[in-house]
């Protein structure tokens, strides 16, 4: 089983939390029914949250780590070690969102195909121009370095940057209607 990101109540009222329901999500449809030929994944993304109001998040967990700076940020791991749910709060989904929504605008001019090589490419333009440049790209280098494998080969990531703007687009919805994200895994 991997992860799920379950579209929740905010906040819990009970001792649970209430999944929202798909149709608050129904119109992600139409963004499956518009995404272009080679974007299949996009749309089988937008297709399942119409139906859901979940995304299965497993395969963008590094890539949105390495994008946020933190460590399993998917998997709500900073409120699971507080001793609370794994429960990304509305406005940690803004916080995602925006994350995501300014990796795909930098990453517009080198194509729909995002891969380790490109996500490299938009990190270190980001962080050439930022303060402590210097600083900011040894740690980046150390980010990149560890998600190589022993053969020093990089994660196979093969994304589009429309299945991008969809999770994003998910991770939005969710902070703007005041909806958490249950990380079920």
């Amino acid at each position: 089983m991997g992860l799920d990101n379950v579209a929740v109540q905010w906040p819990r009222t009970g001792r649970f939390y209430e999944p929202v329901a798909p149709a608050e999500f129904v119109d992600f449809a139409a963004l499956a029914e518009k995404a272009p030929a080679t974007a299949a994944p996009a749309a089988a993304l937008a297709d399942h949250i119409a139906e859901t109001g979940t995304v299965r998040a497993t395969g963008y967990s590094h890539l949105v780590d390495l994008l946020l700076g933190l460590n399993g940020v998917l998997y709500a791991t900073e409120a699971e070690v507080e001793d609370e749910d794994p429960v990304i709060d509305p406005d940690g989904c803004a916080w995602i969102a925006g994350g995501l929504e300014r990796f795909v605008a930098g990453h517009a001019d080198l194509g729909d195909e995002v891969t380790f090589d490109t996500v490299s490419e938009v990190l270190r333009r980001a962080v050439a121009n930022g303060r402590l440049a210097d600083q900011q790209q040894r740690w980046l280098d150390d980010r990149l370095a560890a998600l190589r494998d022993e053969q020093d080969e990089p994660p196979q990531w093969s994304f589009t940057l429309t299945e991008l703007s969809v999770l994003a687009n998910f991770y939005r919805r969710c902070a703007d209607r005041g909806f958490a994200v249950y990380a079920d895994f």
